[in-house]
């Protein structure tokens, strides 16, 4: 059996384990059946690529989507390792090859789908390869009330108890309950040993806002963000296409996602995604597992998630580099309504009905926090934390009051309704507002006619939104959304109990939380460079840039500046077959040698167009998918771009000869520009 530090260092070009890895890989390398709950981005995948490069035979891995699987297997041949994937997006040729390396005994790795299980033929194959190990990524996946169940999943116990080999579970999200069921479902008799390894990701900025003009508030975060790339969720499709379009219009490179969208399209999108430096992807739920892209800079939620265990999942795909991310979530009273009446009109038992109620209740009582936002988190998962001084509420700790006297008065006024109004004619009684409505009912008559009027119609919205979150009053959906009272709510009526509140949870417009910058203003410029490269030389071999080197590993560079292939060896992320591979090309890089430039761009050096070059080679980026990013790509050769370095300012037919029609006609005017800048 090989050593693990060895492979550690020259395959995947890490120093040492993050902390917790080590242990799980011992045990899934020794053949011992694991449940291994790790947080995004602590570097669950190692766990069992390592010891599959350490064990003999085969090891399949189970993963939900394509997208996934075929990034891990590129990232993987990437670093020398053979690796390969049977998947329903294969070609006939790449299905050949991938059952080629299977019978030659070359293959390590076998990535497939849950549902090739159902197959017959997966069985007969599987049992033929020599199949030493099954690991599962996303277990929570089996889990049948969980927020991303897969049938398939179920199957996989079987499998495991068919090949007599062991198994190693992997997740970032599952609470007791689920954990549970993980064990019952893939394990059976031979109960794994787990490791817990915590929850907490300290490199997400964790921060919630009250709704107050959502969209301008999305779009106020993403300008913040500029150039960085991000998610932005949404309840909604039609939501995602008008935000996507918002984003587009104030300049930002953005599209969207959802899963009405035709199979390619959604496709397109991810290779988009996985491949462009700062692409805004506005996007519902479907946008989800499978976004294995290290360098999210940031995730931002449009509307309320559906539990907690969604909002830490979709969180987690910021920063799984372990560079500095940002979070925010935007919320009201009509996402907590609809979450409700989802929950009250699903099919769901009465029980698990109670248990979702719950879960949305902590989600609420972590949007409404009176303190460390983290530490609310964490302590839903069952870790005890400090206050972590990196969220929100740490930068500017909550005003609270006494809401004691308020929410009586909101709950008397719904007691005195006979609980068969909404939020807004409540409001208007409370603070005395005699629309044709209140009339009608003469509700201007109860006791609680303007008891409230000493506050604003915005005030007492917060005070009924934080209600919810409370749980302390829920929509009825057999009274259209009327707010009923729930058992938690009477102690406050009667005078029994008392209840704080954030006073502080409506903002004023236009706040913009700080941008928390990746290097120093010095490094900047360099990363930018490194950046630059690497998007080069990631379009050229047609593999996402993160395939090449993660931000991390850029930023390593910016920082330390190595100016030899041995200081470069010890940047965290430099493996040897990565070394060799590209060493030498950042290198230059940073040390700013000549061989850095583009041979075309050097042949202008000298008679003053070599800056020519690198305008024309960024208006071409900038409109590689046209104007409003959204075109077929389109680029032109250094050739031709040093041939349009050396036209004349304003000479169109030159123009027209050296690209051609299409070329022209998508970047024409933006050289011409260009050249008349220079001229």
């Amino acid at each position: 059996m090989l050593d693990a530090e060895p492979l550690l260092r020259d395959v995947f070009g890490f120093d040492a384990f993050r902390p917790g890895q080590e242990e799980i890989v011992d045990a899934v390398t020794s053949g011992e059946n694991v449940l291994a709950i790790m947080p995004t981005g602590g570097g669950k995948s190692l766990c069992f690529q390592l010891p599959a490069l350490m064990r003999d035979g085969v090891t399949v891995v189970i993963s939900p989507l394509i997208a996934l699987m075929r990034d891990q297997v590129r990232a993987l041949q990437e670093a020398g390792v053979s690796a390969g994937a049977l998947t329903s997006g294969n070609t006939p040729e790449e299905n050949d090859q991938v059952h080629a390396a299977l019978e030659a005994g070359q293959l390590k790795l076998l990535y497939i789908a849950p549902e090739r299980l159902a197959a017959g033929s997966a069985m007969g194959l599987l049992r033929r390869i020599g199949v030493s190990l099954i690991a599962v990524d996303e277990a929570h996946c089996v889990s049948q009330w969980g927020h991303d169940f897969r049938p398939d999943y179920l199957r996989i116990g079987e499998l495991r108890h068919a090949l007599g080999v062991p198994l190693a579970a992997f997740t970032a999200t599952a609470d007791a309950e689920t954990r549970d069921e993980i064990v019952t479902k893939l394990f059976e008799d031979q109960p794994p040993r787990i490791f817990l390894h915590g929850f907490d990701r300290p490199n997400l900025h964790l921060a919630f806002a009250a709704k107050d003009s959502p969209r301008r508030q999305i779009l106020d975060f993403a300008e913040a963000r500029r150039g960085q790339s991000g998610i932005v969720y949404c309840g909604t499709r039609n939501k995602t296409e008008a935000l996507a379009a918002a984003l587009r219009e104030q300049g930002h490179n953005a599209c969207h996602y959802h899963g009405g969208m035709e199979a390619g399209d959604r496709r397109h999108v991810e290779t988009r995604f996985a491949r462009e430096d700062g692409l805004i992807v506005v996007a519902t739920v479907a946008f989800g597992m499978g976004i294995d892209k290290p360098d999210i800079r940031w995730v931002a939620h449009a509307d309320l998630p559906k539990s907690i265990e969604a909002y830490y999942q979709e969180i987690g795909r910021a920063g799984r580099d372990g560079a500095p991310a940002e979070t925010l979530t935007l919320f009201g009273p009509d996402d907590i309504r609809l979450r409700r009446s989802q929950i009250d009109e699903g099919l769901a038992p009465p029980e698990r009905r109670a248990a979702d109620h719950g879960r949305l209740n902590h989600l609420l009582g972590l949007a409404e926090a009176l303190e460390c936002r983290r530490k609310s988190l964490l302590g839903y998962f069952g870790e005890e934390a400090e206050n972590c001084g990196k969220c929100d509420l740490c930068d500017r700790p909550a005003k609270i009051m006494d809401g004691t006297e308020q929410v009586r008065m909101a709950l008397s006024a719904i007691l005195r309704t006979e609980e068969w109004f909404g939020a807004g004619h409540l409001i208007d009684i409370l603070v005395g507002n005699e629309t044709d409505r209140v009339r009608e009912r003469r509700h201007d008559q109860l006791q609680t006619f303007g008891v409230g009027r000493g506050q604003s119609k915005q005030h007492w919205q917060a005070i009924f939104r934080q209600m919810m979150g409370h749980d302390l009053i829920r929509p009825d959906p057999e009274r259209h959304g009327a707010l009923r009272m729930t058992q938690g709510a009477l102690p406050i009526l009667k005078g029994q109990a008392s209840i704080r509140l954030r006073q502080d949870t409506i903002k004023a417009a236009g706040r913009r939380p700080a941008v928390k910058a990746m290097v120093s203003d010095e490094d900047a410029p360099l990363l930018s460079a490194l950046k630059a490269k690497r998007r080069g030389l990631a379009e050229a071999s047609k593999v996402p840039a993160y395939v090449i080197f993660p931000d991390r590993t850029l930023i390593e560079m910016a920082e330390k500046r190595p100016a030899t292939l041995d200081e470069m060896a010890r940047i965290s992320g430099v493996g040897a077959k990565k070394l060799d591979r590209y060493g030498a090309t950042f290198l230059q890089v940073i040390t700013g040698a000549e061989d850095s430039h583009h041979p075309q761009q050097r042949k202008l050096a000298g008679s003053g167009k070599a800056a020519l070059f690198d305008q024309l080679l960024e208006a071409q980026t900038e409109l590689a998918r046209g104007a409003d990013g959204t075109h077929k790509p389109l680029s032109c050769s250094a050739a031709q771009l040093a041939k349009v370095a050396q036209l004349q300012a304003g000479d169109q037919n030159g123009l027209e000869r050296v690209l051609g029609e299409s070329r022209a006609e998508r970047f024409g005017p933006a050289f011409l520009d260009v050249l008349r800048a220079a001229g």
